[in-house]
């Protein structure tokens, strides 16, 4: 590789998105390994955050890199951090399509309404990787719509759109995957005091 290139492209690692878009766009080899190096670790928590299955979870995630890979050409910049969180977008989107194509989503409509317990447990005592276990441990239902509201900011009539269940039933599922969440957490800091 030409030194004035590997110069360019490590600046670019540790760079803006705008060089990164900019070495694409200039059709450069290594853009996609250094979008790779830089996204790689933050797509990988994201799109485990929906499927919990290892082997499943890199087969979406290469699905998911491949869309980015050919659609990025089309990517509209709007500024330092709109590529992650389009790419984030992208990651969301095909683990939710994998999980409806392998009948994984499971929603009880029609649920009663559920309380939000008054007493929420102090978050910053969990370490993040135990809250990431317990996420993931709850029913795939459950996990999906907690995901799409908590951390994608998805609205309930969002996700109902989304997952084709009505709203009182994406509130519900959220509510009951809050409510086996803090009891989780309640019972590790009992035991972690």
């Amino acid at each position: 590789m030409p030194e004035n290139l590997q110069k360019r492209l490590s600046v670019s690692a540790a760079g803006s998105e705008q060089e990164l878009l900019n070495l694409f766009r200039s059709r450069k080899a290594d853009a996609m390994r250094l979008f790779y190096e830089r996204y790689a670790g933050f797509l990988t928590a994201v799109c485990t955050r929906y499927i919990t299955d290892a082997d499943s979870a890199k087969d979406v995630l290469q699905e998911a890199l491949i869309s980015i890979y050919g659609a990025i050409y089309k990517f509209s910049y709007r500024g330092e951090g709109s590529l992650k969180a389009w790419a984030s977008r992208i990651v969301v989107n095909t683990a939710l399509k994998s999980l409806r194509q392998h009948g994984k989503l499971s929603f009880v409509e029609d649920l009663p309404d559920v309380c939000e317990d008054e007493e929420t447990p102090q978050l910053q005592r969990l370490p993040a990787k135990v809250l990431h276990g317990f996420i993931r441990e709850l029913p795939d239902g459950y996990r999906t719509v907690f995901n799409l509201f908590v951390f994608e900011k998805k609205s309930h009539k969002e996700i109902a759109s989304l997952l084709g269940i009505k709203e009182n039933s994406s509130a519900s599922q959220y509510f009951r995957a809050r409510a086996q969440l803090e009891k989780q957490i309640k019972q590790y800091l009992k035991e972690h005091e």
